[in-house]
């Protein structure tokens, strides 16, 4: 194989991890585009109900909800893998297209900033039923009762979060595996989020896509702490009290992998996440993350999209980097 041809090959490489994300920040996730994640949505539904009628009892729900953890992402890859493969037999440029187009597809950045902005911008409006609706799209949380701090402390926390299912884990899977892989995290990533609870519907069909997603998120949620911290130096925030809160309270979170990036934020930003919120009416306290270092403000909102800006940006230089030395190692 050429040398040219490897540049524009499907497989993981730096310029496609760049077009990927840049193509990201121009289009975003437009609400009438045909998402592959919600095509991966409506299979989860379908195998769901397909698979809970043969689960008559706990352990054959186990069983079915196991299955569908394994079927979807399989699912997802093959089909990634195939489209990609098949339009570059059409021609390289083709297949170059569609890597980066599936690629795009599986990062979140730009609507990662601007869908809490949105909310923000209520908030400073004085419009809190509106901030509250907006913010009902964007957290599983109950929004009805929820005050300015309390709005604003649940968007810290989602996009502290996001900051890492939402773009740090796809560029992570997308720089080792391409297309295919970041595609199949995405398929876990959505399992988790449509039957990954721990409640009566729930506790044995999704506790394989729970732990499969665990597992999926522990390295790029570690990394994007780090990423975080040094984000917080570059945007000159408090970068040494995100690293030593990120030390002390990143267990203080029922997920394994979410108190990371939330121990990040909050030390950088100098505010106290966790705490009381309610989901379908039952309450949910969980343990502070950070500091009660001052009162939440709107501005916290920009500033927590900002510094996941950075911390993307940093993940894709890095990509690019390692990226371009393993591929001058292959040739």
């Amino acid at each position: 194989m050429s040398n040219e041809f490897s540049v524009f090959s499907p497989q993981p490489s730096a310029s496609l991890v760049l077009c990927a994300f840049f193509l990201d920040l121009l289009l975003g996730d437009p609400r009438w585009f045909p998402h592959p994640v919600v095509l991966i949505g409506r299979g989860i539904s379908l195998g769901e109900g397909t698979l809970r009628r043969l689960a008559k009892f706990k352990t054959a729900e186990l069983l079915a909800g196991a299955m569908l953890a394994v079927v979807i992402p399989v699912s997802a890859f093959v089909a990634v893998d195939f489209i990609i493969k098949l339009t570059s037999h059409l021609h390289q440029w083709t297949g170059w297209f569609a890597a980066v187009f599936f690629g795009y597809t599986t990062i979140a950045a730009k609507s990662l900033y601007q869908e809490p902005l949105k909310v923000a911008a209520m908030l400073d409006a004085k419009n809190l039923d509106g901030a509250r609706n907006e913010l009902s799209c964007l957290v599983g949380r109950d929004t009805s009762s929820l005050d300015e701090k309390g709005i604003t402390r649940a968007l810290l926390e989602t996009v502290a979060e996001n900051t890492s299912d939402g773009v740090i884990a796809p560029l992570f899977y997308l720089a080792i595996g391409g297309p295919p892989l970041a595609m199949a995290y995405k398929a876990i990533n959505t399992l988790d989020s449509m039957v990954g609870y721990k409640n009566e519907k729930y506790l044995y069909f999704g506790r394989a896509s729970a732990r499969l997603d665990d597992i999926a998120n522990y390295i790029p949620a570690r990394i994007t702490a780090i990423l975080l911290a040094v984000a917080a130096f570059i945007l000159r925030k408090d970068w040494r009290r995100a690293w030593r809160i990120t030390l002390r309270d990143s267990g203080n979170h029922p997920s394994p992998n979410s108190g990371y990036p939330e121990a990040a934020v909050a030390g950088a930003l100098g505010r106290r996440l966790g705490g009381l919120s309610y989901y379908g009416g039952m309450p949910s306290n969980k343990p502070f993350i950070g500091d009660d270092a001052g009162e939440f403000q709107v501005r916290d909102v920009r500033e927590a999209g900002r510094l996941m800006l950075m911390t993307s940006a940093l993940m894709v230089l890095i990509s690019i980097v390692v990226l371009s030395i393993w591929g001058q190692r292959c040739v």
